[in-house]
């Protein structure tokens, strides 16, 4: 989903600094106290009070969980309907997790309380917008504070209230609010296009379309999108494809825009995308919803992502980005349900479908993930990424001899045009290989995965360690381990396989240096502390080794490490000889 939920760069900073200004109207203070009205006690139950159900509410919403917040202080309200401020309260999280009407008329009340709540207003305005009730939403914002989020919000939203009255020239004077700031100004040629590409003045549009473009280091994926269906549908296709093939060297990624390559192939014409107020409405409300998801102000973003759908219900990319914040807050099931509702014949339904068959794994769900992710490998044919997760999810489940399937059917459509930004594939399938008893083929793996990408460190660890492990290339092993340590300084991990070959090679004064320096990395990590404890028995500090055995049996270790560790710590450690070559050292 590359680019999809980036704003234009040019006034995401300024955004941001606008946006802070209303985080307070949606989240309020981290501090949880009670209404006024109702004094706290012991005696108080959560969910049978005012107080109760205002603090499970509160609490709920800290944990991000706004669905069950809702219920709470709706509860709340309920018992006191007239406490302005557990009005606003239960408004705002109601507009986030997106229950309209319901959110809309309790923000009407809001408003009358307090006419400057830009929340409240916004939520109303935007509600006039859906309902096609163009005149009341420009009222609505005409008298909004020339201040904060409202230098954004007031003159896009009316720009389009009074696109939707018909009234092209007032609308695009309207945006001119926005130059007057200089972050915002790119908005102002962007939203000006939309206007006057809705109102049929392709020579204004066209010239507010390039104004955008120039003003851009990188390409968004949107804007891509919006501007180049505009070249294409004015007959200026070798522009359009311009546009396209910016996009495409920036990005690497073609897939969301296959359709477009596909049309200009084709010779088809686009549907305008923007088509009415209300969708370049909902454009404006994505725009600022995407800024804030980025600066991780989520539960703002999901108020304006959210009124953004309201306007356009089916609009994929505010699609996208409200799963991904619902994904963020652990909400799996809800961003499921919204991954599932992209329809399927959007360029948008691969990725919500990849990150679909994540989610599924991710709550052990993984054979309905293998079957997502196998029926897309099905539907694009040519195409090696859905074998490449199947086989990342495989891999991760441990179900190694499937991920080598599922990686080899993914190198066999990469065919000849393997290259040096798969290295990743051929580790991947290498530790699969290794792990499922193939290993001339992942030791073959991993150093054609070396020989694109010479300093990956986790390339140069596995194999490393592995030659250790079976006697075989130890000098150059060793190299490889401590080059591997000298590119990541401060991975345990990496330092952990560097300490054990040393210890497993009987040089066990350097393995007791490295492992100390992995356990310092890593305390929490059982079998690092397991290896260190070794490492002192060996070089005779018992009382050491065994502390460390103790502190890594305390560290909830896997059946196997702790079944091993408890049989040191009753009988010490034997007596072995360290690992010695099978065959040269080259």
């Amino acid at each position: 989903m590359q680019g999809n939920n980036k704003t234009l760069t040019h006034s995401g900073r300024f955004i941001l600094g606008l946006a802070l200004a209303l985080a307070g109207c949606v989240s309020g203070s981290a501090e949880v106290a009670a209404p006024p009205g109702e004094p706290t006690g012991p005696a108080q139950v959560v969910g049978r009070s005012l107080t109760g159900n205002y603090l499970a509410g509160r609490h709920a919403q800290l944990d991000h969980r706004l669905d069950l917040a809702v219920d709470q202080l709706r509860g709340a309200l309920a018992k006191d309907p007239a406490n302005a401020e557990l009005r606003r309260r239960t408004f705002a999280v109601m507009a986030a997790e997106g229950l309209f009407p319901e959110a809309a008329d309790l923000g009407r009340g809001v408003a009358e309380t307090d006419p400057a709540d830009p929340l409240a207003a916004y939520v109303v305005a935007a509600d006039d917008i859906r309902a096609g009730r163009y005149a009341d939403a420009t009222k609505r914002l005409k008298g909004m504070a020339d201040s904060g989020i409202n230098l954004l919000m007031a003159p896009m939203l009316t720009a389009w209230a009074l696109a939707g009255e018909g009234r092209t020239d007032e609308a695009v004077k309207a945006l001119d609010k926005l130059s007057e700031t200089e972050g915002l100004r790119v908005l102002r040629h962007l939203h000006a296009a939309l206007i006057n590409d809705l109102a049929g003045r392709m020579a204004e549009a066209e010239k507010d379309y390039l104004a955008v473009a120039a003003a851009q280091s990188e390409l968004t994926l949107r804007f891509t999108e919006l501007v180049g269906s505009f070249m294409e549908r004015t007959g200026k296709g070798d522009k359009a494809r311009e546009f396209y093939d910016r996009y495409l060297n920036q990005s690497g990624s073609g897939r969301h825009l296959g359709p477009a390559l596909a049309r200009l192939k084709n010779g088809g014409l686009p549907p305008r995308d923007v088509a009415d107020a209300r969708a370049g409405a909902a454009e404006s409300l994505f725009g600022i919803a995407s800024t804030l998801r980025q600066q991780n102000l989520r539960e703002m973003a999901l108020v304006f992502v959210r009124l953004s759908l309201l306007l356009r219900p089916n609009y994929p990319v505010a699609q996208l980005l409200l799963a991904t914040v619902l994904e963020g807050d652990d909400r799996l099931e809800a961003a499921n349900a919204v991954y599932r509702s992209i329809d399927v014949k959007s360029p948008y339904s691969w990725s919500a479908r990849l990150r679909l068959a994540g989610n599924l794994d991710g709550m052990d769900r993984t054979d309905e993930a293998v079957a997502i992710l196998s029926a897309m490998a099905e539907e694009a044919p040519a195409d090696p990424d859905p074998y490449i997760d199947l086989g990342d999810v495989l891999r991760a489940r441990e179900r190694f001899a499937e991920a080598v399937q599922a990686y080899d059917k993914a190198v066999t459509r990469l065919g000849p045009s393997l290259e040096a930004k798969h290295w990743g594939l051929l580790y991947a399938r290498g530790i699969a290989l290794e792990r499922s008893k193939q290993w001339p083929r992942a030791e073959a793996d991993f150093l054609k995965a070396l020989e694109f990408k010479p300093d990956q460190a986790q390339v140069l660890n596995y194999l490393g360690y592995t030659w250790v492990e079976q006697g075989l290339h130890l000098e150059r092993a060793q190299d490889m381990l401590r080059k591997a340590v000298r590119l990541k300084p401060n991975d345990g991990y990496i330092i952990d396989s560097l300490g054990w070959v040393y210890y497993r090679l009987g040089k066990y004064d350097s393995a007791v240096k490295e492992l100390e320096r992995a356990v310092e990395l890593r305390p929490a990590d059982p079998v690092i502390n397991d290896h260190l404890g070794d490492a002192y028995w060996r070089v005779g500090r018992h009382q050491e080794a065994r502390f460390q055995w103790r502190r890594s049996l305390a560290l909830d270790p896997e059946p196997d490490v702790r079944q091993a560790v408890e049989g040191k710590l009753r009988d010490g450690l034997a007596e072995e000889k360290p690992i010695q070559p099978k065959g040269g050292n080259g």
